[in-house]
Formats: C-alpha cells, structure tokens, sequence
C-alpha cells in the first residue's frame, strides 16, 4: 500500500525548519517566544486542510487534534506527541535546508561555512547512509531536527491515515507543544 503514497515528510521538515521557532532560556513567559506560535498555527490549518476536524490550538501554542478511528473495534488510542522549538545553541534566523540526494560518501560542505564539514570518518554511521537523502543547514544556523523531524514525521503518518480509510485503526492523538 505505501508504493501508491508519496511521502511528505522530506518536504515537510525543510518547509518546517525554516520557520524560527528558538525558544528563550532567559524568558520568564510560556511559551518563552511568540515566534513559536507562527509554526502551530501553521501545523493546526495544515491538519484541518487533510480534513482533520478536531484541531485545536491555545494561547500558549500547543495543538491538539484527533484521527477519527476507521474501526468499530476496539483498539488502544495512541498519542503522537512532538515539540516545535529549537534549542537556542544556535541560531535558528534563515535557516537554509539542503537536500543531499544519493549521498555517495563523500565529505559534505556546508556553503554558508565551508570550515564545517560532515565526513563518514567523525560521523562512522553515515555509511549506512549512502544512496539515501541526507537534509543538512548550509553551516551558519541550527537544522532544527531536534524535533522538527518529529513534527514533520507525525504530519506525515497524520496525511497518509487520512488519505487512505481503508485503513483501521483507533483514534488517533496529535499533540505538538512549545518549548
């Protein structure tokens, strides 16, 4: 069944990614940046979009939503919990994602800073990743992969359960959080 499906996941996380959404160990508000609201009320109109119907945001920028089961059976009803800040290490201001397609080995060189470089030798599980896509930051700013690829992965299965109904399952929780 997943041959009829394109993933969106890739795309996704590189849309996702370039929303800032660093957090403020400093602040004293919660959620400790307002800019991290842009990106839940960007994941709460994306879920209504697929046909989500419950889809709820609040004032602090969690979203909530609910998969409605395909089943009558009963089944457990399973959580997909995700956060959408980034870590304030580095900067998360213009964030510029690049698809590697095919990575063949070789050393990467992130343009915006050419000093950093990813090889196999300081990254030995990058073997396992050759002929597969890596998404890397082009050197001067945080990716944000910590935990925008979970976002992007739950807005992924989220887009496939609602496309295909034949499919049974439970309900099915979304809750992404800020900070």
């Amino acid at each position: 069944m997943f041959h009829q499906y394109s993933f969106t996941v890739a795309e996704r996380f590189m849309r996702y990614v370039q929303i800032d959404t660093q957090s403020d160990p400093h602040s004293i508000r919660f959620p400790s940046t307002e800019k991290q609201k842009k990106l839940s009320i960007l994941l709460a109109d994306e879920l209504k979009a697929m046909g989500i119907d419950a889809v709820e945001t609040d004032e602090y920028g969690y979203v909530y939503a609910t998969i409605p089961a395909t089943t009558n059976e009963v089944l457990p009803v399973i959580c997909f919990c995700s956060h959408i800040d980034t870590a304030p290490d580095c900067s998360g201001t213009n964030v510029k994602p690049i698809l590697h397609k095919n990575y063949t080995g070789q050393v990467i060189v992130l343009p915006d800073d050419p000093s950093q470089q990813i090889s196999i030798e300081a990254y030995p599980y990058l073997e396992k990743q050759i002929g597969k896509e890596i998404i890397t930051a082009s050197g001067l700013t945080l990716l944000g992969a910590d935990d925008k690829s979970g976002v992007a992965i739950i807005m992924d299965m989220a887009h496939y359960l609602m496309k295909h109904p034949e499919l049974p399952h439970s309900n099915k929780k979304i809750l992404f959080t800020p900070e």
